[in-house]
């Protein structure tokens, strides 16, 4: 017989697979009612429909639904967010783990700040993007982010010099998204480490504290 976890997590999986537009705002309807049918239920069920979803290739679905069920989101620890991060292989996973749950996860204190830390010091590029996406949350007002310079900028100093694609455009997001709450200290960081940024980060903040958006031609930040 199967588990009631992996009852449900195969529903939401085939329920995603038959939608017949899988764009975001579908794969969220879906997530909200699945959500609401989980509200009840321990931390600890909800977790192992988190694990049996990631098995099946999911990876925003899993860290929504602990992302929206308080108890669960309450007792993530780091072990679980490393064990939900294993096998990320694209900007789009890391950016849906880091956005949605990790992130989230550092600005409510569920993680300490060694945890990032260690991801930004990872051979795997994509835990190394992954820690500066994590930063987003604390900057982001829709996440309640209300700034925090101090624990941005120790992020974005550890990789200041990384010279990989993917962690070049999660640097200069991360200095970005900073830059509405202290302009100040984004522009003593870009004098500071000057020698070492890569030109695409010097120039989209640079762009981003003089108009406000990352590339002036485009209006959009």
């Amino acid at each position: 017989m199967n588990r009631p976890q992996k009852t449900i997590a195969r529903a939401i999986h085939d329920e995603i697979e038959a939608l017949p537009t899988r764009d975001a705002p579908s794969v969220d309807r879906i997530r909200r009612r699945y959500s609401k049918l989980l509200a009840a239920e321990p931390p600890e069920f909800v977790r192992e429909v988190a694990r049996e979803l990631l098995s099946q290739g999911h990876r925003w679905f899993p860290c929504a639904i602990l992302r929206y069920h308080r108890a669960a989101f309450a007792s993530l620890g780091a072990e679980d967010l490393e064990e939900l991060g294993q096998g990320m292989a694209s900007w789009g996973e890391v950016d849906a783990f880091a956005r949605t749950l990790a992130g989230p996860a550092w600005l409510a204190g569920r993680v300490p700040d060694g945890l990032i830390h260690r991801w930004a010091r990872s051979p795997n590029r994509w835990w190394r993007r992954a820690a500066l996406v994590s930063t987003v949350a604390l900057n982001v007002r829709s996440h309640g982010g209300k700034g925090d310079a101090r624990r941005t900028l120790r992020v974005c100093a550890m990789l200041a010099a990384d010279r990989d694609d993917m962690v070049v455009k999660a640097l200069s997001w991360a200095l970005r998204e900073l830059v509405v709450h202290d302009r100040d200290a984004v522009a003593a960081f870009l004098a500071e480490h000057e020698g070492v940024l890569a030109a695409r980060v010097k120039r989209e903040v640079r762009h981003k504290i003089e108009t406000g958006v990352k590339n002036p031609r485009r209006r959009s930040s």
